[in-house]
């Protein structure tokens, strides 16, 4: 379509993706997820959410009331029953004699390991909920928990649900400013630290963190927590700071769980935005337990008798909080959680873990697999693997190109994908295939699950028709659902539910394929306007990723005076690529086949590595100011502030960029 065209569409949908993948027989037989939970959950849908709620969380009493939408957007679910968080995820397990169960495998990164059966989690946790009483906390309190990728992480979390006090995990790459954000916003009574976490094969310090943080505001704090991981020397305020192993030792491993309403908040979890006030994000207990327990159960085919599970995130996101503690213990499932990154001490450290515990089921993010990608097949190659057979997807977008070599070379060209959409305010996972039921297509989230209404819409909320793009909204309430910004109901309401009327906006910009399954595009801030074409950074990063010499690609809009905005491109070579010449030439022109001369970037700069967030996610702002020859923007939050020194450096380099005439 040209500028002048006045039905200029919301997106553009530009790339196609013809490789499918039929369900393995064998795996569909057994599989716990069936085409018919489509239908059940359609013909009733309050009605199917409450089976769920019954059949896979207990109840202290019994609900009656399935949903009430008469306060919207603001939902309650399951209102009038009673529940508690921790007695779902240990205790029960333990009363129906399972306590010998491994509910964690604690892998650190300097290679030292425990087990935690059930019974053992239950005592330990018990001891920490008294701990936490001691320290004066009460039901309603808030706790702010700041910790490395440890066991206490998960035992702290479960002992807050314990007392019905709600947690507010801070992820540990974040600064003492960022922290004390947080804790002033929640009004946190205490918080949970550590001396450290290992990190890259050295320690790094927390402890120093909170206390810069508390020295600066942050006065509702009474106590601090501090669990002993590192032996690194810290700071101890008497009065205020307690160790945890001192307190844990001398507390009673017995403790009766404080049963609460379903709406009671269970955690907050703030968004990870760099301005204005910190946006937090809450969930309550009752349906964020039921759609974490029905997904996790039901998307990864879980069988909790024999299977081992290993999602890779961090417990300070939404993806740890749903898919580390609550939905898999929920489950009474063995799991796998790990300390450190991926490459210490070698690039093959998350396949040894594999091969150890035998994991049968890994849940990781496209990051993580593009960088495995460009690290080379052999190194994977070099551990049995043969235990995994369901893999899936979360936090981006996955390319095809990447998908594919996930399920070729870790998966064994056998295992299916689970490629889920979901965010930190869904609670839950929305969108996916169900393994065993969904013939998959590379790179698509595909449906919504049973019992969630999601569709695209045009500027006007309109459903776009099959092969057409748009915004991605949520047009019923969904159990996970968050209850609201806390603090702040009314930028709830401006953020989330102002765009369209009535249905709830996701923020991300989304396709149907000729079947009318669904193509995530990436979050609408990011889509280019070039020449009056919306155009994707996913789609292009996804050509860019299909050519055989790209591992990873991050792709901006900049300013131009002809065009409103080009496309500027960079990319990571695949190992053995890095000096492949007329690489970048190629590169353009393969864009522009495998998705139209529109799309063709104007530049492309190969780079070593891309600028990311500890979470992996791709900083595109600082990029764009690359691309624009402007001063590039605060990097403190980035993993490695000096990638950006070095893609800078580059683009002075005739060799590393082509630029069109």
């Amino acid at each position: 379509m040209t500028e002048d065209s006045p039905t200029s569409p919301s997106l553009e949908n530009l790339l196609t993706e013809e490789r499918r993948f039929a369900p393995d027989p064998e795996f569909a037989a057994q599989a716990n997820a069936h085409p018919e939970l489509y239908s059940w959950a359609s013909a009733d849908r309050t009605g199917f959410w409450a089976d769920q709620a019954r059949e896979l969380i207990s109840w202290q009493q019994p609900f009656t009331e399935v949903l009430d939408w008469s306060g919207a957007p603001v939902a309650r679910w399951f209102a009038d029953g009673r529940l508690n968080a921790c007695h779902n995820a240990v205790d029960r397990h333990v009363e129906a004699g399972r306590g010998d169960r491994v509910a964690l495998h604690f892998e650190g990164e300097p290679g030292d390991t425990r087990a935690y059966t059930y019974a053992e989690l239950q005592r330990e946790v018990s001891r920490v909920a008294n701990v936490l009483t001691d320290l004066g906390v009460r039901t309603g309190d808030r706790v702010a928990i700041y910790l490395p990728m440890i066991a206490e992480a998960v035992v702290a979390m479960l002992a807050c649900a314990r007392i019905g006090a709600p947690h507010s995990v801070v992820f540990g790459g974040f600064s003492a400013e960022a922290l004390r954000s947080r804790i002033e916003d929640a009004e946190a009574k205490l918080v949970i630290t550590a001396d450290g976490g290992f990190r890259r094969g050295a320690p790094s310090a927390l402890k120093p963190a909170v206390d810069e943080a508390l020295a600066g505001g942050a006065s509702s704090v009474e106590h601090v927590l501090v669990v002993r991981r590192t032996g690194q020397d810290v700071d101890i305020t008497a009065g205020r700071d307690v160790w945890w192993h001192e307190a844990v030792e001398a507390a009673s491993s017995e403790h009766t769980p404080v049963w609460v309403e379903a709406e009671h908040p269970l955690f907050i979890l703030y968004t990870s935005g760099t301005t204005g006030k910190p946006k937090g994000i809450f969930h309550t207990t009752g349906g964020y337990l039921t759609q974490a327990a029905y997904t996790h159960l039901n998307v990864f085919d879980l069988k909790p008798e024999s299977d081992v599970y290993w999602c890779t995130a961090d417990v300070g996101w939404v993806t740890g909080h749903t898919y580390v503690v609550y939905g898999p213990l929920v489950n009474g499932a063995t799991q796998v959680i790990y300390e450190g990154t991926p490459d210490t001490p070698h690039r093959g450290r998350w396949w040894e873990i594999v091969a150890k515990y035998k994991v049968s089921i890994l849940y990781t993010a496209p990051t993580a697999i593009r960088t495995c990608m460009k690290w080379g097949e052999e190194i994977p190659a070099g551990f049995d693997l043969s235990s995994l057979r369901v893999l899936g997807s979360v936090g981006e977008p996955i390319n095809p190109e990447a998908w594919v070599w996930y399920r070729r070379v870790i998966g064994g060209d056998r295992t299916p994908i689970v490629d889920t959409w979901w965010q930190t305010e869904t609670g839950a996972i929305m969108i996916s295939p169900l393994p065993g039921a969904t013939t998959l297509k590379p790179g698509s989230a595909q449906v919504p699950l049973p019992g969630i209404s999601a569709d695209v819409v045009d500027d006007e909320a309109h459903p776009v028709p099959n092969g057409g793009g748009g915004y991605l909204v949520l047009t019923e309430p969904w159990p996970a659902m968050l209850r609201g910004i806390w603090g702040d109901p009314q930028r709830y309401a401006d953020t989330y539910w102002s765009r369209f009327r009535g249905i709830y906006f996701a923020g991300d910009g989304a396709k149907k394929d000729e079947d009318g399954d669904i193509w995530l595009l990436g979050r609408v801030d990011d889509v280019m306007n070039v020449s009056g074409h919306r155009l994707s950074t996913t789609e292009i990063e996804s050509a860019l990723v299909s050519h055989p010499s790209v591992a990873e690609a991050a792709v901006v809009g900049a300013s131009d005076d002809t065009t409103g905005q080009a496309v500027v491109a960079f990319v990571i070579l695949r190992s053995g690529n890095e000096e492949a010449a007329g690489t970048v030439e190629e590169l353009r022109a393969h864009v522009a086949r495998a998705i139209g001369p529109i799309a063709k970037p104007r530049s492309i700069l190969v780079v070593s590595e891309l600028p990311k967030t500890r979470s992996g996610k791709i900083m595109r702002r600082l990029l764009r100011d690359v691309a624009e020859h402007r001063t590039v923007g605060d990097a403190t939050t980035l993993a490695d502030a000096s990638v950006m020194d070095l893609i800078t450096q580059g683009l002075n380099k005739p060799a590393a960029a082509a630029v069109e005439d």
